[in-house]
């Protein structure tokens, strides 16, 4: 089982931790950003932090994991296997998060939400949303990184891996704008 301090070393490692001036997945600006990409991509290591993520739900039941596209696809996928269940992701259409490509989740699922970082924990929020149309239980989300160090609240229990308070802002009071730092748009989402 890896601790916090040999995940923050693995980052730093395969360069996840970066450091400038960065547009967030939320639409706020930090100092610093996690790009968890760069750890899904090498299965060595995405396989033993998915399981120990999957390990802290194991007794819940769960009979599906879904992530929010595209961050979590990955994710999922490995989450689900380290269970033996299904996965499953969500992707806006329309602007609304929304279960396409034939995935069924029923309501009789409970389902484990996962996503590789939480900032304000928005994307999955959109996730639980969809599922609660459905019916589902949701019985927890998971995360690789937790940047919000530990404030965001889902109404559901909430796991991560590693922990970090990494502030950010709203653009307008951002001090990397009022520095005229050029801001780096490094995630997958389409902000405003």
């Amino acid at each position: 089982m890896y601790t916090q301090e040999d995940i923050l070393a693995i980052m730093k490692e395969r360069e996840v931790l970066l450091e400038g001036h960065f547009l967030l997945s939320s639409g706020r600006h930090g100092d610093r950003y996690l790009q968890c990409a760069r750890l899904l991509q090498y299965p060595e290591v995405a396989a033993p932090l998915c399981a120990q993520l999957a390990a802290m739900f194991a007794d819940e039941g769960i009979t599906v994991v879904a992530g929010p596209a595209t961050g979590a696809i990955i994710l999922a996928y490995e989450v689900a296997r380290a269970l033996g269940v299904k996965a499953v992701f969500s992707e806006r259409d329309n602007g609304v998060m929304t279960f396409r490509r034939g995935f069924v989740v029923k309501p009789e699922d409970r389902v484990l939400v996962v996503e590789d970082v939480i900032t304000t924990g928005g994307s999955s929020k959109e996730v639980i949303a969809a599922l609660n149309k459905i019916g589902s239980a949701i019985v927890g989300v998971a995360a690789i990184a937790d940047r919000s160090g530990g404030r965001t609240d889902f109404g559901v229990p909430f796991k991560a891996l590693v922990s970090l308070d990494i502030k950010s802002f709203l653009p307008e009071e951002c001090p990397l704008c009022r520095q005229g730092v050029p801001v780096v748009k490094p995630g997958s989402r389409v902000t405003a």
